[in-house]
């Protein structure tokens, strides 16, 4: 087995930190020669270069960026670890690194992830944003604690993880000032030959809408189709089209994007799920947010 030297490691994620050798030195108390030994060790062990030179600045390779990653987890983690054993309090942040399925609408993600900045201890949050199977695939190899998805994991991926139901609610549809004109009045016939903005179809939340158009003989104007929720909500904004959200943001919707609402519908549900690699939550901010949105966030009548 090869044995990675920690010390080795150290001298490199503290020149990382702290941006050169030069600064890295002086908070280690160590010669520059020292550090920049150890790092040729480092990478003579690793069989590649951790840094490029620019001028007179550093900057990392692919390997050394890879590395720090791993670096960064290791010794916040063994600090952590010796404060817990020898009963210190723990210090600093508690991190949690969330991904976010790009269907599920920003203002829709900011408040199912509120509760966590709220503990009473500080959380340092890192969201990323992306495609179901990707932040799933991060997910399975420890990059993220939680991923906050419209819906469950879909069968046939074959990764080990678990579903936390937080709660689902019916959809509200909203237009600009002067496209919301009359449209109200005799909602949802108005919606008939009504330009609207629209989820990609095949999406859970297209699925619905089409199923429920169809069953009411409405047929609008589809004049565009989006990927990303948060492209489709300027294009709404900016009066191109209806567009749907769900009803528990209705009025940040309605606030922050300067837009009426039209109707709602509760027979079309939108669902939310926290996936995470633990069956059973420990992870104190997803707690929080699991329970936040199961008893407070969502209307009481949940699964």
């Amino acid at each position: 087995m090869e044995w990675l030297n920690y010390h080795h490691l150290f001298y490199f994620w503290t020149v990382m930190q702290e941006g050169s050798i030069t600064a890295a030195c002086n908070k280690l108390s160590l010669a520059q020669s020292t550090v920049s030994a150890q790092l040729r060790k480092l990478e003579g062990s690793l069989g590649g270069k951790l840094f490029n030179r620019q001028g007179r600045s550093l900057e990392a390779t692919d390997l050394g960026q890879l590395v720090f990653q791993y670096a960064d987890k290791i010794f916040p983690l063994g600090r952590e670890l010796m404060d817990q054993v020898h009963n210190r309090p723990v210090i600093g942040p508690l991190s949690l690194k969330v991904g976010i399925v790009d269907v599920v609408p920003k203002l829709m993600a900011r408040k199912l992830l509120e509760p966590a900045l709220c503990l009473d201890r500080k959380v340092r949050l890192v969201c990323h944003e992306g495609k179901e199977q990707d932040l799933l695939a991060d997910l399975a190899l420890h990059n993220l604690d939680l991923v906050i998805a419209e819906g469950p994991i879909r069968s046939g991926l074959s990764i080990k993880a678990y579903n936390h139901f937080l709660g689902e609610c019916g959809i509200t549809f909203f237009a600009e000032k002067n496209l919301a004109k009359h449209l109200s009045e005799n909602f949802p016939a108005s919606l008939d030959n009504t330009p609207m903005v629209m989820p990609m179809a095949m999406t859970m939340l297209r699925c619905a809408l089409d199923q429920w158009f169809e069953k009411l003989a409405i047929q609008p104007v589809v004049v565009a189709e989006f990927e990303d929720n948060a492209l489709l909500t300027v294009f709404g904004q900016a009066g191109d089209g209806v567009f749907v959200a769900p009803t528990v943001i209705e009025s940040e919707v309605k606030n922050q994007y300067q837009v009426e609402i039209i109707g709602r519908c509760d027979s079309i549900k939108e669902s939310f799920y926290a996936i995470s690699v633990e069956r059973i939550l420990k992870h104190p901010a997803v707690v929080a947010i699991t329970d936040i949105a199961r008893h407070s966030f969502f209307s009481s009548d949940q699964k």
